[in-house]
C-alpha cells in the first residue's frame, strides 16, 4: 500500500507560481507511475499530469503544457508539480495519485490517493 500527502497550495496571484509536493510512504514507490490531478467546484476531477516510474516519460493535459512541470525524485519518494504563469482557471483542489499502470491519464485507474491541496489562483 502507498500512502500520499500533498503539500506546497495556497493563495497566488495570476501569473504566479507554486510547487507542490507529494510525500510517499510504504513500499515500492518506484514501482508506480504518479499522476497529478485537480478538480474545481462543481466539475469532475481531471487529468493534469503524469510522470512514469523512472521518470524518462511525462504527459500533460493541453491546457497546462508549457507551464506546468511534473519530476520525482525515487530516493525521497517525493513527486512534485511545477506551475509557473498560473490562471484563474487552474484554481481547484490537486491530489496526486498513484497507479501501476503505464503513464495513464484515467483516473480510475489509479489506486491511491492524497487528501488533496487547495490551489486559489485570483486575477
Amino acid at each position: 500500500q502507498v500512502q500520499l500527502v500533498e503539500s506546497g497550495g495556497g493563495l497566488v496571484q495570476a501569473g504566479g507560481s507554486l510547487r507542490l509536493s507529494c510525500a510517499a510512504s510504504g513500499r515500492d514507490f518506484s514501482t508506480y507511475t504518479m499522476g497529478w490531478f485537480r478538480q474545481a467546484p462543481g466539475k469532475e476531477r481531471e487529468f493534469v499530469a503524469v510522470i512514469t516510474r523512472g521518470g524518462s516519460r511525462t504527459y500533460y493535459t493541453d491546457s497546462v503544457k508549457g507551464r506546468f512541470t511534473i519530476s520525482r525524485n525515487n530516493a525521497e519518494n517525493t513527486v512534485y508539480l511545477q506551475m509557473n504563469s498560473l490562471k484563474p482557471e487552474d484554481t481547484a483542489v490537486y491530489y496526486c495519485a498513484a497507479s501501476k499502470i503505464y503513464g495513464s491519464s484515467d483516473p480510475r485507474l489509479y489506486n491511491y490517493w492524497g487528501q488533496g491541496t487547495q490551489v486559489t489562483v485570483s486575477s
